[in-house]
């Protein structure tokens, strides 16, 4: 395990003088007071256009002093002001939107910053603004907010999104560009995401569909990409010194969260540093639902003896406390306008958690099944070195962008079962290597170029150990994986044209070679497989192509059409495991990619400039899939596995994959400061079982959505909204999850089925003097008990939550 030494204070000096221009414009959007990118600022007589950057913005000195300045954004009221009007507000503007503010500067789509009305996919974002009045505990509970992104969770510690009916290693994870995706990311529920800070997450965007041209493997579903904190530079004379700090609490787990971070910066040095940590108590559920859900027994040690005792208070989820740590310092440095350099050190780290849906499984005899199931302390670090150098008269690029990272991740698994004295560790590393080089370069007649290299390679070590807790005796038992290293590297494009004023096209193109090198040596003598190494290389390509049309100002339209492949991977291809009571993983090294076909429409019109309607349709097939088979190991069907017969399964490239799905927003500006909004997301999987029959795909979520009546004025901003889920009934249930009643409720037959359930939520936010805010907020008001589909955990219940924000 790699050791952590941070350093939290250090000078920064000034060594340049500068002068500000006196005809800087500034845009703000007026509700929030935030910066707003890509608004055209142009002067028609003259013919000039120019555009707001990520500070909203924009240089004036080209523009006559004589003419009128015309300021426009799709989603605000546009705005004609003279130069004397810009003068006497000190050249800040402030825009209303008139409709919902539909995300307008965008990364995910091609690593570089762009307006969203040029992607011919559909994004959304979650603002900071929007995470500090919603208040997500952690990262999962921020892709929430998007009312877009369904959440599982298996303990209190955890959070796997759900979306477009894909999941876990078929979703891409990325920071500040860098994949964070490994060769061990399994296709049973993800946790990782939970070592991302909220507090220092700028934005959140979601790009749905394949983004595979970009990204390469698992981005099949979705990418998820998380922008943190940047350093910002001073444009006077003197030091800029600008920070946060947050104290929160809530009462369902009695959590006690402390934040603090601190912005600085000169005209070309700038840093932040940023610090959280997160304390959780057990979580209480809600009072109203199926009573399948309740906790009515713990397991304690006593006299050396593994002992069923009453839980006092059933709607208290024990053992479900844990606590983390979150540390970010980042540097940046610009000594021209041409050149900019960024370093950025990020760390995570959590206390071990109890895997809550393990504790709760029964034997045949009625008792647990596990003394104990726990996660070790889960550690990520990263340190990530981004250069980027603008040259607009290069023959081959306008800008190109290196990025370098490193990141280490470290997780394990501590089990049990029931008064057997043999506690079991097995412990994963990754060092995970990453470069990638891109570049963007504008071409005659309205068109771009988007280009690059990436290379990436894991490290991975997995051990195993075995100590009798009553003697004391250690011996080695068989890690979860073999040790292994896995790489890829990829060119890939992406061709942009405006063909019309209203109508732009584009298409991508991305070719990866991948391998795999495993050694299942270590393993041989505790499990007799037929091999003892695996190679593994292949190739993949994907394209995408897209048109987005935009007849009028109150009509887009977008068409896209996109491929996708995810790489096997070292969880795929050599994890040992079981993954549910009576079964268990063995390896397959003979797996090969699988690849993903994706058709998306979307349609959006503003009405009268208060109403939006946004709808998308989609498709998509996952041919070659990788599922869950029968198989045999030398013969024999079943092996003992931990003391149990187990029936044994694999991963093959034995099925399809088909989800077809809907997705629509609807948004309407009221009259006092009210704004009505509603998303909905229906979708509907199917997959192939080994015997030809069809079953629901395993992730595609029951249909949920969120509905929200916002009011917004000045200082104050409050919300009253309601998050919703249809259920499914036992006939409903993919197969796969019919073999795990732990998690669901139990019909007048005795069968499990995943109940519908709705809550009912209300948020605030207030500036109360100067920098300081406090936001307040009733989660699940009614109190229901209720589980997310496939969760192994209930949600909180009626929830009290407060927090005090500072800004300096």
């Amino acid at each position: 395990m790699m050791n952590l030494k941070v350093s939290i204070f250090f000078l920064v000096f000034l060594s340049t003088i500068g002068q500000v221009h006196c005809q800087t414009l500034k845009i703000l959007d007026k509700e929030s007071n935030s910066p707003i990118e890509f608004v055209a600022v142009s002067q028609s007589k003259n013919n000039i256009i120019a555009f707001t950057d990520k500070s909203g913005q924009v240089d004036l000195s080209s523009f006559s002093t004589s003419d009128k300045v015309e300021i426009r954004l799709y989603g605000y009221k546009p705005k004609l002001r003279t130069f004397a009007e810009l003068q006497a507000k000190e050249f800040i503007v402030y825009l209303e939107s008139s409709t919902i503010a539909l995300e307008q500067a965008v990364v995910s789509a091609t690593k570089w910053s762009q307006s969203r009305q040029e992607i011919p996919a559909r994004i959304t974002s979650i603002t900071k603004e929007e995470r500090e009045l919603l208040n997500p505990q952690t990262a999962a509970d921020l892709l929430a907010i998007s009312g877009e992104v369904f959440i599982q969770k298996s303990q209190q510690g955890g959070g796997s999104p759900m979306i477009r009916g894909f999941s876990t290693n078929r979703l891409l994870y990325t920071v500040d560009g860098v994949r964070m995706n490994t060769a061990i990311f399994r296709s049973g529920n993800l946790q990782n995401v939970i070592s991302l800070d909220p507090f220092a997450t700028e934005s959140t965007e979601v790009f749905f569909g394949p983004g595979s041209i970009i990204y390469g493997s698992d981005a099949i579903g979705a990418v998820m990409s998380f922008q943190t904190l940047q350093p910002e530079f001073s444009t006077e004379d003197n030091l800029l010194i600008s920070g946060n700090t947050s104290l929160r609490t809530s009462t369902a787990n009695g959590e006690k969260t402390g934040h603090i971070h601190v912005k600085y910066g000169g005209k070309k040095w700038a840093g932040v540093t940023s610090f959280s940590r997160q304390e959780y108590g057990d979580l209480r559920m809600g009072s109203r639902g199926p009573d399948a859900f309740l906790r009515p027994f713990n397991v304690i040690r006593e006299n050396d003896q593994d002992i069923v005792v009453d839980n006092p208070d059933p709607e208290v989820q024990t053992p479900t406390a844990y606590n983390q740590i979150n540390i970010l310092q980042k540097l940046r440095f610009s000594p021209n306008e041409k050149w900019d350099f960024q370093y950025g050190f990020h760390y995570s780290a959590s206390s071990e958690f109890d895997r809550y849906d393990r504790l709760t499984r029964m034997r045949p005899n009625g008792l647990p099944a596990s003394g104990e199931w726990k996660y070790g302390p889960q550690t990520w670090m990263m340190n990530h070195l981004k250069v980027t150098h603008t040259a607009k008269k290069d023959i081959l690029y306008d800008q190109f962008s290196l990025s370098l990272a490193l990141q280490h991740f470290g997780e394990s698994r501590i089990d049990r079962n029931f008064n057997n004295p043999n506690r079991r560790t097995r412990e994963e590393e990754v060092d995970a290597y990453s470069a990638n080089l891109d570049f963007i370069k504008e071409l005659p007649n309205d068109a771009k170029v988007f280009y690059g290299l990436e290379y990436v390679w894991n490290d991975v070590r997995s051990t195993g150990n075995s100590v009798n807790i009553l003697t004391g005796q250690r011996s080695s038992t068989a890690a979860r994986y073999p040790m292994a290293s896995w790489n890829s590297y990829a060119a890939y494009a992406t061709y942009q044209k405006k063909i019309s004023p209203s109508s732009l096209i584009q298409g991508g193109l991305r070719y990866n070679r991948f391998g795999l090198r495993a050694d299942f040596s270590a393993n041989s003598e505790f499990y007799p497989l037929p091999f003892t190494e695996s190679r593994n290389e292949e190739g993949a390509l994907t394209a995408s192509t897209g048109w987005v049309y935009t007849p009028f100002d109150t009509w887009t339209f977008h068409l896209n059409a996109s491929t996708g492949f995810r790489a096997p991977n070292v969880d795929d291809i050599g994890k040992i495991f079981d993954s549910e009571p009576g079964t268990v993983m063995i390896p397959n090294p003979n797996l090969k990619a699988e690849y993903a076909y994706n058709l998306e429409a979307n349609a959006g019109k503003v009405i009268n400039e208060n109403i939006m309607i946004d709808l998308t349709a989609y498709y998509t097939r996952l041919e070659n899939a990788l599922v869950r088979r029968e198989t045999s190991l030398n013969g024999q069907d079943s092996i003992l596995y931990d003391g149990e017969l187990s029936r044994v399964l694999s991963l093959q490239n034995a099925a399809f994959v088909s989800i077809l799905g809907l997705q629509a927003a609807l948004e309407v500006k009221l009259p006092n400061y009210l704004t009505f909004s509603s998303r909905i997301n229906i979708q509907r999987g199917t997959e192939e079982m080994d015997d030809g029959q069809r079953s629901p795909s395993r992730h595609a979520p029951p249909t949920f959505g969120v509905t929200r009546l916002e009011y917004s004025r000045e200082k104050l901003r409050m919300q009253l909204y309601t998050e919703y889920a249809s259920g499914f009934s036992f006939e409903q249930l993919p197969l796969e999850e019919r073999g795990k009643p732990e998690l669901y409720a139990v019909d007048e037959n005795g069968n499990p089925f995943s109940p519908s359930w709705a809550t009912i939520s209300f948020k605030s936010f207030y500036q109360l003097i100067g920098n300081i805010s406090i936001s307040t907020g009733v989660e699940n008001i009614t109190n229901v008990r209720y589980r997310t589909y496939g969760s192994g955990i209930a949600a909180p219940g009626r929830n009290f939550v407060v927090a005090l924000m500072a800004n300096f």
